[in-house]
C-alpha cells in the first residue's frame, strides 16, 4: 500500500531498515563518536564512526528521502555543505551551467573553491529554455538551478531542462529549498540530483542547520556519501533529531504558510508604496503557468521592491510581527534585505541586472495570523 505525503512525513517509507530497541515512538538521538566491535571486521550494528554513519542520522535520511520520493538522502551539516559536496564531482576542465539567480553563498563558493579547482561556471538565465541551451558546451558536467530562484522567485522548467542537460550527457541538479517536496518533487520531474537547506522548511523551526542532497542513481549516491565521510561535513545525531521532527510538520505548516503568503502577497501588490510583489502565486507572475504545470503549490517565499530604498529600511525598522534577520522557511515571519544580507556576494553587474537594489526586501512567511502580518507590514511601509 503506498503512503501519501502526509503519512510519509510522520512515518517515513515502508522498507525503512532501522528499528529501535526499546521501540521508542520519537526515534533517539545516538550521541556518540563511535560503535563497539564484536570483532576485526564486524561490529554487529552496521554503524562504526559517526561521521561515516550514525543510526539518527540514517533514521532521518529514510525521512528525507521518503518525503522527496528518492532512493537515497545524504545528511549534511549545512546546504552549503551538500552544496559543496555536489560541486566537489568536478574537477579540472569541468564546466556546470548554474542559474544566474542564486543564493549568494553560491556565488562565494564558486569564486572561492570552484575556480580554484578548475571548474568553469557558466551564469544563465535558466528559466530561458533558448539561454540555458546556448549555455551548455561539450565540456559541461552538469546543470544546477533553483526554482523558484532566490530572491527573484523566477520559474525554471524542470521537465525541458532535463531534456536539455540529459541530452548533452549532463547531469540536472535542482535545490528545492524554497517550495519543500510538499509542493514539488523535481526527481519525479527527470532531475538527477535535489538539494536541500533543510535549515529551512524541512526543519521549519529556525533552530537547526542541516542540509540534503536526495538521487536515486546508485553509484552516484555511493560517490557521494565517500565524499561527505572524507570532507567530514556529516550531519550530527542531535540535528538529525530535530530535522525529522521538523519534517512530522511539514505538510501542515507549508499549506498554513502558503494561505499567509498568498493573502499577503495580495496586499502587497496593491500597496502604493510596493513597485512590484514575485510570488509565483498571483497569476500575474510571469511563471505561474509553468510552476502550476510541475508544482501542488507556490510555498511561502515572497520578494518586493519599494518605492524607495528608504522605504525598504524603514520596514525593517518599523516590523513588530516580522523579523529582521537571514534565513527562512521557519514557523517565525522574518524579512530579510538581500543586497547586504544573503546576496552581497553577488557580482554587481548581476545584482543590477537582476534587480537585486536597496529596494528589494525578500519576505518568509511563517504561521502567524495572516491579519495581523498584514497589519505589521502595513503599518511599516507607510511608517
Amino acid at each position: 500500500m503506498s503512503r501519501a505525503f502526509e503519512t510519509r512525513c510522520i512515518h517515513g517509507r515502508e522498507d525503512s531498515r532501522l528499528n529501535d530497541a526499546f521501540r521508542a515512538v520519537s526515534f533517539p538521538i545516538y550521541q556518540t563518536a563511535t560503535f563497539s566491535h564484536i570483532e576485526t571486521g564486524h561490529n554487529g550494528s552496521g554503524f562504526d564512526y559517526t561521521r561515516e554513519s550514525n543510526p539518527t542520522r540514517t533514521h532521518t535520511e529514510e525521512a528525507v528521502a521518503a518525503v522527496e520520493s528518492a532512493r537515497h538522502a545524504i545528511g549534511f551539516s549545512s546546504g552549503m555543505a551538500a552544496i559543496s559536496c555536489f560541486f566537489e564531482l568536478f574537477g579540472r576542465g569541468d564546466h556546470v551551467v548554474c542559474s544566474e539567480d542564486l543564493y549568494g553563498g553560491v556565488f562565494r563558493l564558486h569564486r572561492l573553491v570552484s575556480e580554484k579547482n578548475g571548474v568553469g561556471i557558466t551564469y544563465a538565465d535558466t528559466s530561458d529554455p533558448d539561454e540555458l541551451a546556448a549555455a551548455i558546451r561539450p565540456e559541461t558536467k552538469a546543470v544546477y538551478l533553483e526554482t523558484p530562484t532566490n530572491p527573484m522567485m523566477h520559474i525554471t522548467d524542470i521537465r525541458r531542462a532535463a531534456e536539455l542537460a540529459h541530452s548533452r550527457g549532463a547531469l540536472l541538479a535542482v535545490d528545492n529549498t524554497f517550495l519543500s517536496p510538499r509542493f514539488q518533487n523535481p526527481l519525479l520531474l527527470g532531475a538527477d540530483i535535489v538539494i536541500h537547506s533543510a535549515s529551512k522548511f524541512l526543519s521549519g523551526h529556525n533552530d537547526t542547520v542541516a542540509g540534503f542532497i536526495c538521487l536515486n542513481d546508485d553509484r552516484l549516491a555511493e560517490e557521494l556519501r565517500l565524499l561527505a565521510k572524507t570532507t567530514g561535513a556529516s550531519l550530527s545525531p542531535f540535528d538529525s533529531f530535530l530535522v525529522e521532527r521538523g519534517i512530522k510538520t511539514l505538510a501542515v505548516r507549508m499549506e498554513r504558510q502558503q494561505e499567509n503568503a498568498l493573502a499577503l502577497a495580495e496586499v502587497l501588490n496593491g500597496h502604493p508604496r510596493v513597485r512590484d510583489v514575485c510570488y509565483a502565486g498571483l497569476a500575474a507572475h510571469k511563471g505561474y503557468e509553468l510552476n502550476l504545470s510541475q508544482a501542488s503549490g507556490f510555498g511561502s517565499m515572497i520578494s518586493l521592491h519599494t518605492d524607495t530604498p528608504e522605504t525598504a529600511l524603514g520596514v525593517l525598522h518599523r516590523v513588530r510581527l516580522f523579523t529582521f534577520a537571514e534565513s527562512l522557511g521557519g514557523t517565525e515571519s522574518l524579512v530579510t534585505y538581500p543586497l547586504v544580507q544573503t546576496h552581497s556576494d553577488v557580482p554587481q553587474q548581476l545584482k543590477d541586472k537582476l534587480g537585486i537594489d536597496g529596494t528589494l526586501l525578500r519576505i518568509s512567511v511563517g504561521l502567524e495570523n495572516s491579519d495581523d502580518l498584514i497589519r505589521d507590514i502595513t503599518q511599516a511601509l507607510e511608517g
